[in-house]
C-alpha cells in the first residue's frame, strides 16, 4: 500500500492522472490548484494515522503532527519522513513561498509557513485536503 522513498519516482502521463483522480485532485495535484479553505474532507479529521499522498499513497504527516490553524486546511508541524517531501521555492500570484510537493509523484500538496507552534519548531506545512488520503491506525 504504501510508496517508500527507496522506490523509483513515479512517472504518469496527464490521461493517466486525469483518470485516476477526481476533477479537484488533478486541479490541485497536478496543476498547482488550491482548494477552497474550510471545504476539505481531511480538515476536520481527528483520527490517529498517517496522511498519504491522494495521487501515490506515499507517507506525507502523522496525525500527531496535525494541529488546527484556523487556516481553513490541514496543517502539520513536521513531515512523517522528510524524504517524501520536496521544498521549491513558488513565485506564483507575486507572493515568495515554499511549495510542498510529494517526491514520489510530483504532486502539489501545498505550501509551508513559519507561523506554525513555536514548541514544535515554528514550521506550518499548509496543506490541500484533496491532495491527501488518510490512513487510520490499525488496532
Amino acid at each position: 500500500y504504501y510508496q517508500y522513498m527507496d522506490d523509483p519516482k513515479i512517472v504518469r502521463d496527464d490521461a493517466y492522472w486525469k483518470a485516476h483522480l477526481t476533477r479537484e485532485q488533478y486541479r490541485v495535484l497536478r496543476e498547482r490548484g488550491t482548494e477552497v479553505p474550510f471545504t476539505g474532507a481531511l480538515l476536520q479529521n481527528h483520527d490517529i494515522g498517517t496522511y498519504v499522498c491522494a495521487a501515490c499513497k506515499t507517507p506525507l504527516f502523522s496525525s500527531d503532527a496535525k494541529f488546527y490553524s484556523g487556516t481553513g486546511w490541514p496543517s502539520f508541524s513536521d513531515v512523517a519522513a522528510g524524504g517524501n517531501v520536496e521544498l521549491r521555492e513558488d513565485t506564483s500570484h507575486g507572493m515568495q513561498r515554499t511549495e510542498v510537493i510529494c517526491r514520489s509523484c510530483g504532486g502539489h500538496l501545498g505550501h509551508i509557513f513559519d507561523d506554525g507552534p513555536k514548541d514544535k519548531g515554528g514550521k506550518r506545512y499548509c496543506i490541500n485536503s484533496c491532495a491527501l488520503d488518510f490512513a487510520p491506525e490499525k488496532k
